[in-house]
This record gives C-alpha cells, structure tokens and sequence, in this order.
C-alpha cells in the first residue's frame, strides 16, 4: 500500500490558469443533508434538504476546493433561519477564499392544523426553499414557499343552476427580507392561505368538508384576483422588502393550467409598504 504524506501531495487545484476566464458559479448541486428548522414558536422541526453551494473562481485559479462545500454542512450548520442561513453564507466565502456565492436549501416544512369544525389535527406538509447570494457590497436572502389551496371559479357560479367548479391551486411565494426582521415561514403559509377560497387541511370530518365546501362557494376567486390579494397583502407588510407571487390553478374543466405572476416592482407606490 503507498502511503503519501498528504503535505507533500500535490494541490493541482491550487495550481494557476493560463485561460483567463474566470467563472461565475463553481460547486456542488443536490446534496442531502440533514438540517433542523426553528419555527415560529421556537421549536426546531427536523428534516431532510437538498443543498446547492457554489462560489465565484477568479480567472487565474484552477480549481475551487470541493470539499470544504461538504465539510460545511458536516461541521458548521446549526438551526436554520435567516440569522444562521446569513452566518453559513459567510462562513463558506471564507472557507472557499471566494469573494461572491450562492448557497440554496428546499425541504419539506410540516405545519399542524386543526379542522375548522371537528378540531380534528393533522399535518400538513409545504415545500421551502431558501437561497441566498453575497459578494463584497451586497447580501440577498429570499424565502421561497409553494402553499397548496381550493380556488372556486366566481364566473362558473354566477351562470351555473347548480354548483361551480373548484380546482387545487399552488401559491407559490418569493420574499426577499433582512435576516432577523422577523419573518417565519408560518407567516408566508398563514398569508397565502387566508387569500384563497379556502384553505387546504390533511384530515376533514363530514363537518369539516361542509364547511369548506360552502367556503370555497361563498370566496370565489379566479386566478387573477388571488395573486392581486396576495401580492396586496405582501406589499403591506413592512418585514418584505421585494417579492414575487405565482398562483397556479389547475383546472378542472380544462386540459391547462390558468397562471399568474405579479413582481413587487409591478405594484403601484400607494400599495407599498414604506408609503
């Protein structure tokens, strides 16, 4: 067996280009790791994401180091939110000896709730993801959350005798904030839930589907008017410095999906929260 004093091995990744090409993201794509996530209350939810990690790698250098990527998550990875995912992304420009980076994180994110009749408690289960940029001036963190909902068709109600249809719809929204201003994905879920029709739950009683039945019919809401309510409800609120909201219905007369988008730049001044 050839033993080699690892001081003495070469560092070809250290070694100098001669390309003069410099590259704008450079790391490691779908890892799993596990990771704990503070909630709302304070209790920490265990579960499973799936990180990418990447840096800048100016032109001169051959390679970045691969594994200080995994050593990170191995070693330097407490309970996530927004002060700890900010202390992670500088702590990993400073292990790559990098000057810009990107770290993103999805995980499932599971929130209890009670039926709005029976009170019977499930879980019910939103996917999150959290990604953040930094360079020299700047730091960017957005919170991303896709919230499943009941969307109810105002147009079908008013020329139907009898009933309207009713899809699931996917709200799916993207908040850029200040680590510690405050923001819980709880918020996001409790926001994009209270502007549909009705909002979804893991286990219904007969009591509870009549309810949110009824719900829906008396909240009905096409596609344009859920993302015009939430992207309302975002720019008030003074925690949010941008955002994006997407709302997906999937249709249950149709073949096709209806789609909106709304970006916080499209908001008119009078709606935005610093007003």
């Amino acid at each position: 067996m050839n033993t080699r004093d690892p001081l003495l091995m070469p560092d070809v990744q250290s070694e100098a280009d001669v390309r003069q090409i410099a590259i704008d993201r450079v790391g490691i794509r779908s890892i799993r790791h596990p990771v704990t996530v503070l909630e709302r209350s304070g209790a920490r939810q265990s579960s499973i994401a799936r990180f990418s990690m990447a840096v800048a790698l100016p032109h001169h250098v051959k390679g970045t180091h691969m594994s200080r990527f995994v050593r990170l998550l191995n070693e330097d990875l407490g309970a996530i939110d927004s002060v700890e995912f900010s202390r992670v992304l500088h702590r990993m420009l400073e292990q790559l000896e990098a000057r810009s980076g990107q770290i993103e994180l999805s995980f499932p994110f599971f929130m209890r709730k009670q039926a709005p009749v029976s009170g019977v408690s499930s879980l019910m289960d939103y996917e999150v993801t959290l990604s953040g940029t930094l360079n020299e001036t700047a730091e960017q963190i957005e919170l991303k959350v896709l919230v499943p909902v009941t969307s109810l068709c105002p147009c079908s109600k008013e020329i139907s005798d009898q009933g309207a249809h009713n899809q699931r719809s996917h709200v799916t929204l993207t908040v850029q904030w200040q680590p510690g201003a405050g923001l819980a994905i709880e918020d996001l879920i409790e926001l994009a839930e209270a502007q549909a029709s009705s909002e979804l739950y893991g286990l219904l009683k007969r009591t509870d589907e009549k309810y949110v039945t009824e719900r829906a019919y008396d909240n009905p809401k096409f596609v344009e008017d859920l993302a015009r309510d939430l992207a309302a409800a975002l720019a008030a609120d003074r925690r949010i410095n941008g955002f994006r909201v997407e709302v997906e219905n999937f249709e249950s007369i149709h073949n096709h999906s209806a789609w909106a988008q709304i970006d916080s730049c499209a908001i008119p001044q009078r709606f935005l929260n610093n007003n």
